[in-house]
């Protein structure tokens, strides 16, 4: 494929289905193919600020900062990644007519989105361009994700989650969506599928989309749910929490199915977390209040003793590195009536003993069952921190796609 070929732009059926995993493992894999490859994230929402090429801050898409320095894209500049973002509160504006029309799709979003497009293009050997959210996103300030991919006249890799019947219903009403654009769909990437239907799906989904699209199925990605998982640093994030202690440990992850509440009492609560699952259960995350104090104890008693048996260490699988969350705060369904100093922090020698043992101990101004619904919802996202994550992530994805039938 010579320069000038059509951009592949990646977009997903919804949100949250592995969109932007799929791009890192395309991006690593067609690096290997071309000597430049570009990338554009015409439409974002979520923003970071970093410096560009002169030391000039600005603000670009999260997952922008994620591809350009990861892969060392050095030969586009930032001001050409990121062109168009949508904030919190522009829709309202839009829709109250204080964003017109003119000045956002026939104007100002269009050139900018079409100028950085070309400079990508211009810079590149080729050009992966990545989508915000589900097909239909930004319909409502008319920059759809569809209506973008026109613009730039790409051809689209559409990602969905794996199966046969709920994926398939839910590509054909993005595919339309497409279709009323004249965008034309590249191919299929099936994600976080069982692994032991992989084969199955395999077949049976390359049938329909050859036989319904006359498209390929160019890759089925058995889940990995270790990509799911939340560093301790992104759950103090998502908390709004302190961390105490344990700091090391905050590039640690954790999975939420692993994040109990603990309302039994010292005993059960010694029996059922440690005896009971000392030998495979590494990085329990426990929620309970600051006023329980023989909780934490218990906590800190044990992280002492696992850190005496791995000679501090705490990195590897069958490490223990097991973190707790101290609620200051109480339940939004059940707040207090009078505020009382004592309830709201836990006891000074107990933070003591945290900081001269170093174990991760968080402290959230949420209530207790608030903090634990904030971490069972979450859904952990790339991040240029989390270049961990980053790796598993292109080393799990990128052999399960077919790249010579994509760029066919």
């Amino acid at each position: 494929m010579a320069r000038g070929a059509k951009p592949i732009f990646v977009a997903a059926t919804r949100q949250h289905v592995g969109k932007t995993t799929v791009s890192l493992a395309l991006m690593a894999g067609l690096k290997k193919r071309f000597p430049r490859v570009g990338f554009l994230k015409p439409v974002g929402q979520q923003h970071v600020t970093v410096s560009d090429e002169k030391g000039s801050s600005l603000r670009v898409d999260k997952d922008v900062q994620v591809m350009k320095e990861h892969f060392a894209l050095d030969h586009v500049a930032y001001d050409t990644m990121s062109p168009v973002l949508i904030p919190k509160g522009y829709t309202s504006r839009y829709i109250a007519g204080e964003h017109s029309r003119d000045e956002q799709a026939d104007d100002a979003a269009v050139k900018a989105i079409r100028d950085a497009y070309e400079a990508q293009q211009a810079a590149s050997d080729f050009v992966l361009v990545e989508g915000t959210g589900h097909v239909g996103v930004g319909s409502i300030v008319e920059m759809s994700n569809a209506h973008t991919a026109a613009l730039i006249d790409a051809d689209v890799v559409l990602v969905s989650n794996g199966g046969l019947g709920r994926a398939f219903d839910e590509l054909e009403m993005n595919r339309r969506m497409f279709a009323a654009e004249g965008v034309a769909i590249r191919g299929v990437v099936l994600n976080k599928v069982t692994p032991d239907k992989v084969e199955m799906v395999r077949d049976k989904m390359s049938q329909v989309l050859r036989e319904r699209w006359g498209v390929p199925l160019l890759g089925v990605v058995p889940d990995l749910p270790y990509l799911g998982k939340a560093t301790l640093g992104d759950l103090e994030g998502v908390l709004e929490a302190n961390l105490l202690a344990g700091h090391r440990c905050r590039g640690l992850h954790y999975g939420v199915h692993d994040a109990f509440l603990v309302t039994t009492g010292l005993r059960r609560f010694l029996r059922r977390a440690f005896e009971q699952r000392e030998a495979n259960w590494n990085r329990p995350l426990f929620v309970t209040h600051a006023t329980r104090d023989d909780l934490l104890l218990g906590f800190l008693a044990h992280h002492q003793k696992k850190m005496k048996q791995q000679e501090n260490e705490i990195h590897g699988a069958d490490m223990w590195a097991g973190a707790i969350v101290l609620s200051i705060g109480a339940s939004r369904n059940f707040p207090d009536l009078e505020f009382v100093a004592d309830d709201h922090q836990p006891l000074s020698y107990l933070v003591k003993m945290a900081v001269d043992t170093d174990a991760p101990v968080l402290i959230t101004n949420k209530g207790t069952v608030d903090a634990l619904e904030c971490i069972k919802s979450f859904t952990a996202k790339h991040n240029i921190t989390d270049r961990v994550r980053i790796t598993a992530a292109i080393e799990h994805y990128e052999p399960q796609i077919d790249f010579d039938l994509m760029l066919r």
